[in-house]
């Protein structure tokens, strides 16, 4: 697919570009026990120890510490077949780590090596559609920062709301509206750790001006830049696709894509 081909050219330029002191803000979000018979209003979230001991899971299985996290969405994973020296763990053999059920996500961790970089790649992510709750869905994200990780790169697939983006073009996040935290369905409800990060994180640059820079200057380098755009990003919980009143609405508040 021509998507995926550009997609895959430009995150690949973007890391071999990466200074091993590129920053880029992580969402800090809380989680907890992947058991979804738990009601909306509970929260039971992990501990420390516990994220600790999944971390200990992995670094008995890998070679090398990463430094970059890539989340690939829907139809992307064949990025992470681009890792040298790869090991790939399955998220079924993780203790206490949720599994996917969303068609095209393989279900694994792969690790290894990106243009000179220590990468992990997660070929396949989770949903609130899938039945999980939101601190569940970010047990990979604060599992990634123990293992070193300090720049996140994330992808998905989305409908473009901004009627002068074309199918196939790449938008690099500058804000996102969280229409689920809205109505208090949010990650970061339950007992805070503070080793993740403060109990009120700001989230005013929450999308890394530097490495939005640096993505778009990898587009450049390709000739890639006529698809390039910048623009706000809505998530809403899914599974079903918005009807058009909904998207008339998300436009109006400013959403450039949906997911």
């Amino acid at each position: 697919m021509i998507v995926t081909s550009r997609y895959i050219q430009i995150s690949r330029r973007l890391v071999q570009t990466m200074q091993q002191s590129a920053t880029a803000r992580i969402i800090r979000n809380s989680s907890s026990y992947v058991d979804t018979k738990w009601s909306l209003s509970e929260n039971n979230p992990y501990t420390l120890d516990d994220y600790q001991r999944i971390q200990g899971h992995l670094m008995d299985r890998i070679k090398w510490r990463p430094r970059i996290g890539i989340i690939c969405g829907s139809g992307l994973g064949g990025l992470a077949d681009r890792i040298n020296d790869a090991r790939k763990v399955s998220y079924q053999d993780i203790p206490g780590f949720p599994v996917n059920t969303a068609p095209g996500h393989a279900g694994q961790f792969v690790f290894g090596m990106l243009s000179g970089k220590p990468v992990m790649c997660m070929q396949g992510r989770f949903h609130l559609y899938e039945g999980y709750q939101p601190w569940q869905l970010t047990i990979p994200i604060r599992v990634m920062k123990l293992l070193g990780v300090h720049t996140l790169i994330v992808t998905n697939a989305a409908g473009s709301l901004h009627p002068e983006y074309n199918v196939g073009d790449v938008m690099v996040i500058k804000d996102h509206i969280n229409m689920p935290g809205l109505v208090n369905f949010n990650p970061l409800c339950g007992p805070n750790i503070d080793s993740f990060g403060p109990r009120f994180p700001s989230l005013c640059n929450a999308y890394d001006w530097d490495l939005r820079h640096d993505l778009f200057q990898a587009a450049k380098e390709l000739h890639l830049e006529n698809i390039m755009r910048e623009g706000i990003y809505c998530t809403t919980s899914g599974p079903n696709f918005g009807t058009p009143a909904e998207h008339r609405f998300l436009r109006l508040i400013g959403s450039d894509a949906v997911d």
